[in-house]
């Protein structure tokens, strides 16, 4: 996990991260421009009014508001496999392997030789 010091953060960095605190603190109610604006407030911040109504936009068109971006933990990793199953056999198939074809030698008659009739 990355940690970086909120001193370090540019003012938009600021202003995006007290615009995504506020809508977790305000997640149980509606989720409003004004209320975003409201908890910034209450915790000495300021949230400008165009970024609040874009993050409210944003959580209201979601389907299940804020548990969009907040879902429950322990929701990753699939079940185990069947451990009482009795393996089942596969014949196995043996591939005949096949048989190289002789590539012809480097230079292949370039200079006149036993091939092309002395044409060259």
């Amino acid at each position: 996990m990355v940690s970086i010091n909120v001193a370090e953060l540019s003012a938009c960095q600021k202003e995006e991260l007290i615009a995504s605190l506020s809508c977790l603190v305000a997640k149980g109610g509606e989720i409003t421009s004004e209320t975003l604006q409201a908890v910034a407030t209450a915790s000495g911040n300021t949230l400008p009014a165009g970024l609040a109504a874009l993050f409210a936009n944003v959580v209201s068109k979601s389907k299940d508001g804020m548990k969009t971006y907040t879902p429950a933990p322990g929701g990753g990793g699939g079940g185990g496999g069947d451990g009482g199953a009795a393996a089942v056999e596969e014949a196995v198939v043996e591939e005949e392997p096949e048989e190289e074809a002789e590539a012809p030698s480097g230079g292949g008659g370039l200079f006149g030789g036993d091939e092309g009739g002395g044409d060259y």
